[in-house]
């Protein structure tokens, strides 16, 4: 392989905000937050919204997720007048 041409592909924590889910796996994603995971060591963190934890799909629970208000702007914008 080339040197300095490929991205760090290291250790990153995904934390999901509306499960309070975390989980660590491998990542080239570039983050400037960092968590303490629970082996004691710092890992860099990247939020998202939805993961498996927390998808209708996965979870068999039928949850609306509402994140800055997508679904009123669809019926707004889509609504019979």
């Amino acid at each position: 392989m080339k040197k300095d041409i490929h991205p760090n592909y290291r250790d990153v924590v995904f934390y999901d905000t509306s499960s309070e889910y975390k989980f660590i796996t491998k990542s080239t994603i570039q983050t400037s937050e960092t968590i303490v995971w629970e082996d004691g060591n710092t890992y860099p963190v990247y939020k998202v919204e939805v993961s498996s934890n927390s998808h209708p799909f996965y979870t068999g629970k039928k949850m609306m997720l509402d994140t800055a208000g997508r679904v009123d702007k669809f019926n707004k914008r889509y609504a019979k007048k």
